[in-house]
C-alpha cells in the first residue's frame, strides 16, 4: 500500500497532469532515444533498429501483460494482440483443454462465470489479513494464546495496527476535506459569488473555524499560494497538502472540484480499500480463495472495466512501429497475451500465481509485473509459481515500486526472494525509474531502490503510451512503466536471438547497462549517493549495448 502523501497527489496529477514537479517537458518518445547520439537517457531503441537490427530477421515472441486489463482493439495494440491458436472463439468450449474456455487473447482472473461481471474495485491485502485474522483473534485473551498459534498472534498484533492507524487517518482527512469544502460553499454563499475576487475573499470576515478554512482554501486557488492565518486553523497532514494542492487550480469552480475530488478519493478507500465487509471474492468472482489451486474461475474479458493502467504497458512493450501513427513500443514482433488480476486496490497472490502460470504454459517468454503491495496474503504461492516460469525458461520482469523506499528495509510483493530463506528466483529483474532529466535527477524521485534487491534502472516518468478508449495516448509516470521498457528490451533480444536463454537475457541486461557516473539524488530524500547505491548494476537498461553484447554472447 502507497503512503497517503504518494496516493494524495496522485489526485493532483489527474487534475494538472503532472506527477512530480517537472522542470522540462520530455522529448517526444524519449524513453527510445539513446543516451549517447541523442544525448537523451534513453535506452537506445531507435539507434538499435538503425544500426543494429537493419535487415535482421527475428522471431515472434510472446509477452504476458499481468495487469488490470488492456484495450485489445486500440489502434496501435490490435495487430499485437495474442491470439490463442488452439481456441475457437466463443463457442463455449475448452478447444486446447488448458482449463479455460474460450481463452482467445488471454484470462480475466478477476471477472464472474459472466463476461460482463468484472471487479473494479477491492480491498487492500492488509484489509483481507486484518479481517481474516481478526476473526481468529480478536476476542481472544493473549495470554490464552497457545505456543503454536504466537507467531500468528504476534502478526495479527502488527497487522491490526497498521489498519487501524490507516483507517483512523482516512477516517479523519475525510472529516478534514469535507469541512473544507463545506466551508468553501458557506463563504461563496456569504460573499454571494460562485467566483468572487482575491480581494473580495480577503475582506471576508470568518464567524468560526470552518469559514476560516473555507476562506483559506479560496485563497490557496485565486492566489496559486499559500497563505493562511494560522491563529484559528489546526492542519494535519491532509490539510497541508489539500492546500497544496489547491494552489495548481486558479478559481473558486476548480477548488470545488480538487475538494470533491479528495472526497471521493477518501470514501473510496473507506468503502471499498479498507472495508472489511467488502468482498468480491464472494459477491462477483465466487471461487474458493482458500483452494489455491483452482483455475475452474474468472473469464475471457481480458479488457475489464479498467484497462488504462494495462493498455499503457502494452503499449511501451510494442506498440506497432511501422503503422506511422501513435507511439513506437520497445520491441517490434510481439504478441501480448493478457493476463487480468489488478482491481483498483490489491492483486490477489491466488490470482497472481495462476496468471503467471497460464503464462508460461500458454508460451510466454517474457511476463511483465507491473504492481506490488506491501502485504502478502500467500506468498509461498507466487513463489512457486514464479519457479515454475522460471524453471520454463520464461524471464520475469517487476516494477520495484513508488513509494521511494528502500527494498532493503520494506516489503514490496511479488518479489524474487523465496518465503522464509535467501534463495531468489533466478530469472527475475526488478525494476526502478529513472527520468530524461541528468545529473543528480536521474532517479524518479518516488522510484523505490534497493543496493541489492533492485537490478537496476528504466525510463518511468513522463512516458507517453496507448490507453483507452477510442484510440487515445497520454502520459504517466511510474515504474509501472520502467518495468515494461525493460521487458520490452528482454523481448526484442529474445526475439532476434531466440537461442539465448531467459537467464542469459537477465544476464546481457544487466552488464550492458549505461552506468550512472557521479552522485544523484536518493528518492524522497536530500541525500545524494552513488547510483550503485540505489540498484545492483548502477545502471539504466540500454538495449542498444544489449544487442551488441547479446551478438557475441555463447
Amino acid at each position: 500500500m502507497k503512503r497517503i502523501f504518494i496516493q494524495l497527489m496522485l489526485i493532483v496529477v489527474a487534475f494538472s497532469g503532472f506527477a512530480q514537479k517537472k522542470e522540462a517537458k520530455a522529448p517526444d518518445n524519449w524513453f527510445n532515444l539513446d543516451p549517447k547520439k541523442d544525448k537523451i537517457n534513453g535506452i537506445g531503441t531507435e539507434r538499435a533498429y538503425k544500426e543494429l537490427l537493419k535487415n535482421k530477421k527475428s522471431n515472434t515472441v510472446v509477452v504476458a501483460v499481468i495487469d488490470g486489463g488492456t484495450d485489445i482493439y486500440h489502434e496501435d495494440l490490435k495487430d499485437i494482440i495474442w491470439i490463442n491458436e488452439d481456441e475457437i472463439p466463443n463457442n463455449g468450449i475448452d478447444d486446447d483443454h488448458n482449463g479455460y474456455i474460450d481463452d482467445i487473447h488471454g484470462w480475466n482472473f478477476i471477472g464472474g462465470h459472466n463476461p460482463d461481471s468484472n471487479v473494479k474495485e477491492d480491498t487492500y491485502e492488509l484489509t483481507r489479513l486484518y479481517a481474516h485474522l481478526n476473526a481468529l483473534y480478536g476476542k481472544m485473551d493473549k495470554s490464552k494464546v497457545s505456543p503454536q498459534k504466537k507467531t500468528e498472534y504476534e502478526k495479527y498484533e502488527r497487522v491490526k495496527k497498521v489498519y487501524e492507524e490507516e483507517k483512523d487517518r482516512y477516517t479523519k482527512g475525510l472529516h478534514r476535506i469535507s469541512e473544507i469544502a463545506k466551508g468553501v460553499e458557506t463563504v461563496l454563499t456569504k460573499i454571494g459569488k460562485q467566483e468572487p475576487t482575491v480581494g473580495e475573499v480577503e475582506n471576508f470576515k470568518p464567524t468560526n473555524d470552518r469559514e476560516e478554512k473555507g476562506r483559506a482554501a479560496l485563497l490557496s486557488a485565486l492566489t496559486k499560494s499559500i497563505k493562511l492565518d494560522m491563529t484559528n486553523v489546526k492542519p494535519d497532514i491532509s490539510f497541508i497538502i489539500t492546500m497544496n494542492a489547491l494552489t495548481q487550480t486558479g478559481t473558486a469552480d476548480s477548488c470545488q472540484k480538487m475538494l470533491h475530488s479528495f472526497i471521493d478519493y477518501y470514501s473510496k478507500y473507506l468503502n471499498y480499500h479498507l472495508n472489511t465487509d467488502f468482498d468480491t471474492r464472494k459477491t462477483v468472482v465466487m471461487d474458493n480463495y482458500e483452494k489455491i489451486n483452482d483455475i475452474s474461475y474468472g473469464n475471457n474479458n481480458v479488457k475489464g472495466p479498467s484497462a488504462g493502467h494495462g493498455s499503457h504497458v502494452a503499449g511501451i512493450i510494442a506498440a506497432m512501429r511501422n503503422n506511422n501513427i501513435g507511439i513506437k513500443g520497445v520491441a517490434d514482433n510481439v504478441r501480448i497475451m493478457v493476463l487480468r488480476v489488478v482491481p483498483d486496490g490489491d492483486e490477489r497472490d491466488k490470482d497472481v500465481a495462476n496468471a503467471i502460470r497460464y503464462a508460461a504454459d500458454n508460451g510466454a517468454k517474457v511476463i511483465n509485473m507491473s504492481f506490488g503491495k506491501a502485504w502478502s496474503w500467500n506468498k509461498k504461492a507466487v513463489d512457486e509459481a514464479a519457479k515454475y516460469a522460471s524453471d520454463k525458461d520464461v524471464l520475469l520482469v517487476h516494477a520495484a515500486g513508488n513509494d521511494n523506499k528502500d527494498l532493503e528495509k520494506f516489503y514490496n510483493y511479488p518479489s524474487d526472494q523465496f518465503e522464509g530463506t535467501e534463495d531468489v528466483i533466478p530469472n527475475w529483474i526488478e525494476v526502478g525509474a529513472s527520468s530524461w532529466l541528468k545529473g543528480k535527477l536521474i532517479p524518479a524521485s518516488f522510484s523505490n531502490y534497493g543496493m541489492e534487491t533492485v537490478d537496476l534502472f528504466a525510463p518511468g516518468v513522463d512516458i507517453y503510451s496507448t490507453v483507452p478508449d477510442t484510440n487515445k495516448y497520454d502520459s504517466y509516470d511510474g515504474t509501472s512503466m520502467a518495468s515494461p521498457v525493460t521487458a520490452g528490451a528482454a523481448a526484442l533480444i529474445r526475439s532476434y536471438y531466440p537461442r539465448l536463454t531467459a537467464s542469459q537475457v537477465k544476464e546481457i541486461l544487466m552488464k550492458s547497462v549505461t552506468p550512472v557516473k557521479g552522485k544523484v539524488k536518493m528518492p524522497g530524500k536530500k541525500d545524494k549517493v552513488k547510483m550503485k547505491m540505489l540498484c545492483k548494476t548502477g545502471g539504466i537498461v540500454n538495449v542498444y549495448n544489449a544487442l551488441t553484447l547479446a551478438e557475441k554472447y555463447k
